[in-house]
């Protein structure tokens, strides 16, 4: 275990760990990801996330027998190693969701500034959004460098507020729906709410990075399934409340000039001004630990990588307590990704990356199945409803945004080619000779 960029294990609880799941998921969905979401499914929003979240909850499955039976710190990276071997398969899957990470980070930390500018300076400028998300970016890695267990108690604070806001929210359009006739939406059926389904798994899939937190408990037999699953619950009932909420309150057109900050513009017309106010700090904080979450995944996927030699030893040197070179790259690269996409881009990217990734952890878990004890039909119904919804989103991406596609497939091949780079024709990744992420990173230079 790491004395320097590793924290004690024990650190975290079921709460903690809990926490840092919800904060991903809310900071990544219901904020970040809504309004897209209402765009394209309409009145059908909230059934969209509810079969988001059954898709989630079975890929939930598969993580949390994964982690009980390997639980590392390393997570999906160590799952990859122990079900394929192969180091350029592992390695290109590994770097293939620690990119995907760095996009989401992107991602929820420019809903962050979108949110922000018109709050404190009252308009939606392209250059305070990405000032605002860049200076969330450096404050939260900032935070990490510190250590986890701070990392922890931070979430769980930001977690409890949030959700107070968002439940009186969702009390208060409960009322207002009773009171008044609700916004009329289109109805899409089926087809829309099944290329919504593919956007709202990147609102859940911040789940998987629970996992991660299995070094940094007492006993992640028992913690890590209970997180995951009690995470997953309450984000899909809250997912399901407010979009009931933000599609009855906020009109098509209003929603498309919007869509960005979709919730704090669904409490205009309930709580007036004030209610936007509150709704938009509330948002402020959600990002914040979402890419407080996000960050901390981060870390400790790349030290895995560094240890496990897919990426370079630098990744793991030491400059001081958490922080390692790695996650100076890693905070230079999320930077350039928020000032070059805007937020939709972003969207598509990291849901159909995530889909892949997580398509291919229910593989690594029917290849281990022996080991997990897991059941062989909830795992292949796993696979085959996501499969479905990555199959849909391909292809409804490539014929209403074909260019997201072509950035789709450079990112992969990105991913490819730097594994070529790495991994030497003929070696193959050996989790217990490597080492695992628990061991100490290597000083700085």
């Amino acid at each position: 275990m790491s004395a320097k960029a590793g924290s004690k294990k024990g650190q975290m609880n079921l709460w903690s760990v809990s926490s840092m799941g919800i904060g991903a998921m809310v900071g990544a969905g219901i904020f970040a990801l809504l309004g897209q979401v209402a765009l394209v499914a309409g009145y059908e929003t909230y059934v969209a996330f509810v079969f988001g979240g059954l898709v989630a909850m079975l890929s939930g499955y598969s993580y949390a027998k994964l982690a009980v039976r390997y639980p590392d710190a390393g997570g999906i990276t160590v799952y990859f190693d122990h079900a394929f071997g192969a180091r350029r398969l592992s390695g290109t899957l590994s770097l293939i969701y620690l990119l995907t990470i760095a996009v989401t980070v992107a991602l929820v930390a420019k809903a962050f500034g979108a949110y922000a500018a018109p709050l404190f300076l009252g308009n939606s400028n392209r250059v305070w959004i990405d000032v605002f998300a860049s200076g969330l970016v450096i404050a939260i890695t900032s935070l990490n460098v510190v250590g986890s267990g701070l990392v922890g108690k931070a979430e769980v604070v930001l977690v409890g507020i949030k959700l107070l806001i968002l439940a009186g929210l969702m009390i208060a359009g409960a009322i207002s729906m009773v009171e008044r006739p609700q916004v009329a939406h289109l109805h899409p059926g089926m087809l829309g709410i099944a290329g919504g389904v593919g956007l709202t798994f990147l609102a859940y899939a911040g789940f998987g990075m629970m996992a991660n937190a299995a070094g940094n408990v007492a006993d992640p037999k028992r913690t890590i399934p209970r997180a995951i699953y009690l995470a997953i619950a309450v984000v899909i009932v809250l997912y399901v409340g407010l979009s009931i909420v933000v599609v009855a309150s906020v009109p098509p057109a209003q929603l498309a000039q919007h869509s960005n900050t979709a919730v704090a513009e669904a409490a205009r017309p309930m709580l007036g001004q004030a209610g936007y106010i509150i709704v938009s700090v509330a948002a402020l904080l959600a990002t914040a630990s979402g890419v407080n979450a996000w960050t901390f995944s981060a870390m400790k996927i790349s030290l895995s990588l560094a240890n496990a030699g897919q990426l370079p030893l630098l990744f793991s040197r030491v400059l001081w307590r958490n922080g390692t070179r790695g996650l100076m790259i890693g905070m230079a690269c999320v930077l350039l990704i928020v000032n070059l996409f805007d937020l939709d881009a972003l969207a598509h990217m990291a849901s159909a990356i995530f889909l892949i990734t997580y398509l291919a952890v229910h593989v690594a878990h029917w290849r281990l199945i022996h080991e997990t004890k897991g059941s062989k039909p909830i795992v292949a119904v796993g696979f085959l409803s996501m499969a479905a919804v990555l199959a849909y989103f391909f292809w409804s991406t490539l014929l209403t945004q074909p260019w997201s596609m072509g950035l789709i497939a450079l990112f992969l091949a990105f991913s490819w080619a730097v594994e070529m780079i790495l991994a030497p024709k003929g070696t193959t990744s050996n989790p217990a000779k490597n080492g695992s992420v628990n061991a100490a990173p290597a000083k700085a230079t």
